[in-house]
């Protein structure tokens, strides 16, 4: 059998290589950090992205939209009363004859600012007890948990009412004071759970090692690996005290005339429903519309947050 014979490779059979360059090595994916990432995943949710529009021009228009027309909303014109909507009340007029633009938008800056303030104040008060719970555990845990257990047992809205008795209805700072007391536990026992998932982790251990004290640890370590998580819980629970602040407004213990806030609103225009319901429709729509929107940013949030749902 005749034997086939072999090709022999010569040198000039091979084509050398291009040198390395810097690109060669470099990520194919562009670097991003993690709020970089989180904003990628909320943009993809269009119902987020439109509700977060919608919450930006809100707030735009509660700052400019008394501007927007000569009316003051401690106006009266006793020609006007009752007047619907026009060319010139947009929103029409009041028993009273003042301007229903101005005065829902103004009424918007209260609700919006005593919803943003009695969030953020108890927000930062339940993070802090929660953390502190979920650190030290043992008896200051039980002790922390079974107070909130008993103090959630009884509905919040029975403590603001009882709360704004004692203190005196008519004020925002008294208001605020009220939701806020009432506002910190849900936060603490969400935080408190966070933390013990955390505690364990090796940054935690080497910050211990080092000897770095327990509130250095709580503040610096453990509270802003849960803040992600917290922010979701902010979002959702500003349209809890847009409601509260309007529930309390519409029964007598919110803010009082002349000050305008949407529950005020509300409470003032549902007298005359049956004849003039554009005064109640239009703060009620906009308590409606600012809580969902609020609720859907939430949801966004939540999904972009959620590293098992991110894409």
């Amino acid at each position: 059998m005749e034997l086939d014979k072999k090709k022999i490779l010569l040198p000039d059979d091979f084509d050398r290589l291009p040198p390395p360059s810097e690109t060669d090595s470099a990520i194919v994916r562009k670097q991003t950090t993690y709020w970089k990432d989180v904003w990628r995943t909320f943009r993809k949710n269009k119902t987020a992205l439109i509700s977060l529009a919608g919450i930006v021009l809100l707030i735009l228009m509660v700052v400019f939209g008394p501007m927007m027309n000569p009316f003051d909303y401690r106006t009266n014109d006793y020609s006007a009363l009752n007047q619907s909507p026009d060319a010139v009340h947009w929103f029409g007029t009041d028993n009273m004859g003042r301007d229903i633009w101005t005065r829902v938008w103004e009424g918007g800056r209260i609700s919006l600012l005593i919803a943003v303030i009695a969030t953020l104040i108890p927000e930062a008060v339940g993070m802090l007890i929660g953390g502190v719970s979920g650190y030290f555990g043992g008896w200051l845990d039980t002790l922390i948990m079974r107070l909130i257990d008993v103090l959630m047992g009884i509905p919040s809205l029975i403590y603001m009412i009882l709360l704004m008795l004692v203190f005196g209805s008519g004020s925002i700072m008294t208001l605020i004071i009220a939701i806020s007391l009432t506002g910190w536990m849900g936060a603490a026992r969400a935080t408190r759970g966070l933390v013990l998932q955390i505690k364990a982790r090796d940054f935690v251990t080497a910050s211990e090692t080092l000897g770095a004290p327990a509130w250095w640890i709580i503040i610096k370590r453990l509270l802003p690996n849960t803040l992600g998580i917290r922010i979701v819980g902010i979002t959702m629970s500003i349209p809890s005290v847009i409601f509260y602040e309007a529930f309390l407004s519409y029964i007598g213990l919110g803010v009082t005339p002349p000050t305008p806030s949407w529950g005020q609103l509300i409470k003032s225009a549902g007298e005359n429903f049956r004849y003039y319901p554009y005064q109640f429709i239009i703060p009620c729509a906009m308590v409606g519309l600012t809580m969902l929107c609020f609720n859907l940013v939430g949801d966004g949030l939540r999904d972009a947050l959620d590293p098992k749902l991110r894409v």
